[in-house]
């Protein structure tokens, strides 16, 4: 009965299906309590028909043990004792108890399949011994005739049937759970890495843009034509983070817009990110050592936004300084290197670590990849960031030539690569002018 259903699909609740399953059996075993108080046959008797008459009133007793199994589910122990006791009694008035078991029977399964294995099997043990003691202490077919026999067997076969369902619901129970748990772990990790992409875009955009307009405020009564040219850099840093941002958008929206016309940021755009950190005063070089290889795309995406990174930090703090990124490409693994000769550690940052998301988003992005990143001060003064990203399997846990106290950090969701922002501006200028960035 658990799996009826309306003609049009829609399930029964479960009240409607016990109610149902409660007048059925009632029928049924009253008309087998009643059966077995009128044989048609004295094959099985010696002496002529001995059983004692069984008269219609005490049919209620049947009835009273079937129809309490409609409220099963809501209490299957109170059913239960109900069910029992009214079995006990039509057994111990000397009637044939054969069908009427079968009432219990369904209610010990109820109880068994709600129940943990203890309690499903000290009920049964209760169940057989009292319905067991009743039907041995009077029955007409003498002390272990009739149902005695067979009834341990039915007690031991719906406390199993109910222990196995019972751990079948909480098996697809926690397979939900897990589920449901897999589905929130992975949206928290979304929203993680569309804010992580969206400080790369945004933050590296906004804080070349405030870095030009100090410049700007600073230069413009001076050097106007210093001003101007620090803020068409300002004009091409908003155009193309609002181009990025847009990107970003398209993708949450899944936007059906022209496939974008520009690759993905990595290493083969490198060469543009160091152009715009040299207009923005950073100068800036890069030596690639080893012979490049084909990144994947995880890596590649992770090895270009720590090198972006790095260079923000030191366009925004380092001050009037230089900077160096080196590449060493391995058999196994990219080594990142990124040093500058300004003034040390970013604002905010202690032993490496960091107030705000720049430094923790490149140990995020390299620990996703199976990476490390050590950042603190370099060996010569100013600042050193140092990656390793492996190209297959796990880099070891310190880099070589890593000042002593700096340690790996763990890592950032790779996310769908956005060009590079355009470095604004001429900061060198005013650098020479005594201006902070």
């Amino acid at each position: 009965m658990e799996g009826v259903t309306a003609a049009g699909g829609r399930s029964f609740s479960p009240a409607v299906r016990d109610a149902v399953l409660a007048l059925a059996v009632t029928v049924v075993l009253g008309y087998g309590a009643y059966g077995e108080a009128h044989p048609s046959t004295t094959a099985y008797f010696s002496g002529g028909h001995h059983l004692p008459h069984t008269p219609t009133a005490a049919l209620v007793l049947v009835a009273v043990a079937c129809l309490a199994l409609a409220w099963r589910r809501r209490w299957p122990v109170a059913v239960l004792g109900v069910s029992v006791a009214a079995t006990t009694i039509y057994t111990l008035l000397g009637y044939v108890n054969g069908a009427i078991l079968v009432a219990p029977m369904v209610a010990l399964y109820t109880v068994a399949s709600q129940s943990g294995v203890r309690r499903a099997v000290a009920y049964g043990l209760g169940t057989l011994a009292v319905l067991g003691l009743a039907s041995i202490a009077v029955n007409p077919f003498g002390p272990f005739g009739g149902g005695v026999d067979v009834l341990p067997f039915m007690v031991a076969v719906v406390v199993v049937a109910g222990i196995a369902v019972a751990n079948r619901r909480a098996y697809v129970e926690s397979i939900h759970d897990r589920a449901e748990q897999d589905a929130r772990r992975r949206i928290d990790e979304e929203r993680l890495r569309i804010a992580r992409e969206l400080h790369d875009v945004v933050a590296h955009t906004m804080a070349t843009i405030n870095v030009q307009a100090g410049v700007a405020a600073h230069v413009l009564s001076t050097r106007p034509e210093v001003a101007a040219e620090s803020l068409q850099a300002i004009k091409a840093a908003s155009k193309e983070g609002l181009r990025e941002l847009r990107a970003i958008l398209d993708v949450l929206r899944q936007a059906d817009d022209a496939d974008p016309t520009q690759p993905a940021p990595g290493t083969a755009q490198l060469e543009a990110l160091i152009d715009g950190a040299r207009r923005a005063g950073l100068e800036t070089t890069c030596t690639v050592t080893g012979e490049p290889v084909p990144l994947p795309a995880a890596v590649d995406l992770a090895a270009y936004r720590i090198v972006q990174e790095s260079l923000t930090n030191a366009i925004r703090h380092a001050g009037p300084a230089t900077a160096a990124v080196s590449l060493g490409y391995h058999h196994d693994e990219l080594r990142i290197e990124v040093t500058d000769t300004g003034r040390g550690q970013p604002a905010g940052a202690v032993a490496g670590q960091s107030g705000g998301h720049g430094l923790a988003g490149m140990r995020e992005r390299a620990a996703t990849v199976g990476g490390i990143v050590e950042t603190g001060p370099g060996p010569r003064g100013g600042f050193r960031v140092a990656a390793r990203l492996p190209l297959g399997g796990h880099p070891a846990d310190t880099l070589p030539g890593s000042p002593p106290g700096t340690a790996p950090s763990p890592g950032t969701a790779p996310s769908p690569g956005t060009p590079p922002s355009p470095a604004a501006g001429p900061a060198a200028a005013a650098a020479r002018e005594g201006v902070r960035p």
